[in-house]
C-alpha cells in the first residue's frame, strides 16, 4: 500500500459533528409499558403475539402516543419522541376516537403532574388520581392535541396487493413528511397475519404475464419483507407488528381456556409456563428471520378493582428472554401496569 493509498485509508468519512449527529439521532429509546423492559433502536422489528382480543392493538395506541407526543411543551413535561407514526391497519378495526381519548387522556394527567410521569402512580393511588381528574377542570392543550394528531398517519389495507402497493409508496410519503421538518419514528403493522389464509386459500393469484413470479404466499410474504428491509435500510424506524396467535390443534378452544385460568402468569416460575398449550408458528420463514424481538400476551386472571372486575393480562418477552413477566389491565385511560 503507497503512501497516499494510506492517508485515503486513515483519512476520516466524517467530521465528529457529523457522528454525534447521527449517533444521537439514531439512539436507542423507550417506550411505556408495557413495552419498556427493552430499549429499541432503528431497524428492529418487534412481533408481538396475543390471542384475540388481548390488547395488542391497545398496546400499538399507547407506543403511538409516546412517539407523537413531544418531550416538552410549554414547560411540561410529557417524555414523548415527537415524532411521526405510520399505522398499517389491516385488520380494518381500528378505532381513531379510542386513539383520541387515550392522547386527552395523557395530556390531562401530564398537566396535573407537570412531570409526563403519570404511569409510574402507585397502583393505590390510580384510582384517586382518577377520582381527581373527574372533579378537576384541567383542560388540555388544544394547538398540542392537534399537533399531535397530525404526526398519526393512518394507511387501511384490504388485501396483500394493497399492502405492498402501499410500502412501496411509503418511501415517497416519509420524504415528503421530513422536506416539511418531521421525522417519522414507527412504523406500526396490524396485524402482518391477517391476509396469511386468504392468500394461503389461492396458491397463485392470477397475471397477465405468465414470465413474471407467481405471487403465492411464501413470494408475497418475502417481497413484503423486502419492502420493509429497503425502508429500514434508508429510514430511522421501528417496526412494531402484531400478530395473531395459532395453537396445536390436540389442544381444543376448551383445554386453552381451562390452562389460561389455571396459570399464575404472576409467578413466572417453570411450572406455569410448561403447562401453557404450543403455539403454532404460521408465518414464513422469512418473516421469523426478519423478526429481532418477540412478545407474546396471554390472558390473565381478571382484576378485581375498587369498582369493577377488569380483564387482565400478561406481557412476556421471549426474544430477548427476559425472567420478569408484566401484568396489566386497560380501562379508559389506557394501559396500566398492575404488578
Amino acid at each position: 500500500m503507497g503512501e497516499d493509498e494510506a492517508r485515503g485509508w486513515i483519512r476520516s468519512d466524517e467530521t465528529a459533528k457529523q457522528m454525534l449527529c447521527r449517533v444521537l439521532k439514531d439512539r436507542a429509546f423507550l417506550l411505556l409499558p408495557p413495552l419498556h423492559r427493552v430499549p429499541l433502536r432503528a431497524g428492529n422489528v418487534v412481533e408481538i403475539t396475543g390471542a384475540s382480543p388481548s390488547a395488542k392493538t391497545q398496546i400499538l395506541i399507547q407506543a403511538a402516543i409516546s412517539c407523537i407526543l413531544p418531550k416538552t411543551w410549554n414547560g411540561i413535561h410529557y417524555g414523548g419522541l415527537g415524532k411521526l407514526v405510520l399505522f398499517l391497519d389491516l385488520d380494518c378495526r381500528f378505532d381513531v376516537l379510542r386513539l383520541s381519548q387515550m392522547l386527552k387522556h395523557r395530556l390531562l394527567q401530564a398537566n396535573r403532574l407537570g412531570n409526563g410521569a403519570w404511569w409510574q402512580l402507585e397502583e393505590s393511588n390510580v384510582n384517586n388520581c382518577r377520582f381527581e381528574q373527574d372533579k378537576s377542570k384541567t383542560v388540555f392543550d388544544e394547538e398540542l392535541y392537534v399537533s399531535c394528531m397530525t404526526r398519526f398517519l393512518y394507511v387501511r389495507c384490504y388485501d396483500s396487493l394493497e399492502l405492498l402497493s402501499t410500502l412501496k409508496t411509503l418511501h415517497y410519503r416519509i420524504r415528503q413528511q421530513e422536506a416539511c421538518g418531521s421525522q417519522v419514528g414507527v412504523l406500526m403493522i396490524d396485524s402482518i397475519g391477517a391476509f396469511h389464509w386468504t392468500d394461503r386459500l389461492s396458491s397463485s393469484l392470477a397475471l397477465e404475464k405468465h414470465n413474471r413470479k407467481s405471487l403465492s404466499l411464501t413470494n408475497v410474504v418475502e417481497t413484503i419483507v423486502q419492502e420493509l428491509k429497503k425502508l429500514l435500510q434508508v429510514h430511522s424506524l421501528v417496526v412494531l407488528a402484531t400478530k395473531a396467535t395459532i395453537y396445536e390443534e390436540k389442544y381444543s378452544t376448551n383445554e386453552n381456556n381451562r390452562k389460561f385460568s389455571s396459570n399464575d402468569e404472576l409467578s413466572g416460575n417453570a411450572s406455569s409456563k410448561a403447562q401453557q398449550p404450543p403455539i403454532r408458528e404460521f408465518m414464513p420463514s422469512s418473516w421469523q428471520a426478519f423478526v429481532t424481538h418477540k412478545i407474546i400476551i396471554r390472558k390473565s386472571a381478571n382484576y378485581q378493582s375498587t369498582q369493577q372486575s377488569l380483564s387482565a393480562y400478561s406481557l412476556e418477552w421471549l426474544q430477548p428472554q427476559l425472567s420478569s413477566i408484566d401484568r396489566f389491565i386497560v380501562d379508559d385511560s389506557g394501559i396500566v401496569i398492575v404488578s
